[in-house]
């Protein structure tokens, strides 16, 4: 799964790579947690994904049917292999598919029965953003009140990310970001074939030290290598 992720590099540079409409500028984050506010991409209708818009939405995916969310589970990740099956996500599949953007994630490995599990962070080799597979939906509460929501949808692991965790974020490549956001022309069956694990070359997974486990903490240092970095 994916639990916790950063989007650190500059707000024009995030532009240029996901190409959106907005202007925003964000502070950088470092450690994003579920139920906070994640910036996500989507795209206007029968613009073939290519007119590409910038929202806020909360971590944490509410489908529609849903009637009170203390009574639903938090959804903040989404298997690949089954979307097309469960409810929570066939409609979203259909036609609120979503970009989740990130420059960096982060993945425990368990390195003994007693200690604490070994964070890592997972970025790409190049440094540049990484576009997460996710989808979008906008609940509804009773009095009319409207909520976005998104959760990222994963994989199984590359043999590298293997080596801390047998999940990963699907990450998508630049040239099939308008294919995912098109819902128009590329539907659910087409779309689930565009997710695949990212190749082992393009990332590598640093360890860091455990400040990253508390989610108040939210600062550059928590990144701070603690040993070599694993690379394909």
């Amino acid at each position: 799964m994916c639990g916790r992720f950063a989007i650190t590099l500059p707000p024009e540079a995030v532009r240029a790579f996901f190409n959106y409409v907005e202007r925003p500028n964000f502070p950088p984050r470092y450690n994003i947690a579920p139920t906070q506010p994640i910036p996500i991409v989507f795209a206007k209708p029968f613009t073939h994904g290519s007119e590409r818009h910038f929202l806020l939405a909360r971590w944490g995916l509410l489908p529609s049917f849903v009637k009170d969310p203390k009574d639903f589970p938090l959804i903040i990740n989404a298997r690949a292999e089954s979307l097309a099956q469960k409810p929570s996500f066939r409609n979203a599949l259909k036609r609120r598919r979503c970009l989740v953007v990130c420059d960096g994630f982060y993945e425990w490995r368990k390195v003994s029965d007693s200690g604490p599990k070994q964070p890592y962070l997972i970025r790409r080799i190049d440094r540049e953003p990484m576009g997460f597979a996710g989808l979008y939906e906008i609940w509804s509460d009773p009095s009319g009140g409207e909520i976005d929501t998104a959760c990222i949808v994963t994989v199984a692991a590359n043999e590298l990310m293997s080596r801390v965790h047998d999940r990963m974020p699907a990450i998508l490549p630049r040239a099939h970001f308008s294919q995912w956001l098109d819902t128009d022309e590329v539907d659910a069956h087409a779309a689930v074939k565009l997710l695949a694990p990212a190749p082992e070359q393009a990332l590598d997974l640093t360890p860091i030290g455990l400040r990253v486990n508390k989610v108040s903490t939210d600062d550059e240092g928590l990144q701070t290598p603690t040993g070599p970095a694993l690379k394909a």
